[in-house]
């Protein structure tokens, strides 16, 4: 499986972004999609996840509300819409994908086997 995440960028407080994950995989809806991201100095952290048929979500505190995760399973795509975002926001973002996670363990790095090489969102004025 590869994935390819973009849509990163520079951002000013308040505004938006929409990063996107194209998975390469025959049977794309088997998986388990999760955003994570990492700040520079930091470890990395959950953001989002999204159950294979997209019925279920999980979000960390700090974005729920503001994030929202979707997939497109006839594109092969995962997307992060973020919203009103602020300077804590800014990280490289990693889509993961994980075949057998059980939902209790989404936020867990560790349960994730494949990841993309990261996007990275700045928010700055």
């Amino acid at each position: 499986v590869q994935l390819q995440a973009s849509g990163g960028g520079l951002v000013q407080p308040g505004g938006s972004l929409r990063l996107s994950c194209a998975a390469s995989v025959r049977t794309y809806n088997n998986y388990v999609m999760g955003w994570f991201r990492q700040a520079p100095g930091k470890e990395r952290e959950f953001v989002a996840a999204l159950s294979r048929n997209g019925g279920s979500t999980k979000y960390a505190d700090s974005v729920k509300g503001r994030f929202t995760i979707s997939r497109d399973n006839a594109k092969n795509t995962v997307y992060l819409q973020m919203n009103r975002l602020n300077p804590e926001d800014t990280a490289v973002y990693h889509c993961a994908a994980s075949r057998g996670a059980i939902w209790s363990s989404v936020g867990l790095t560790n349960a994730y086997g494949y990841w993309g090489q990261g996007t990275l969102v700045t928010v700055s004025s």
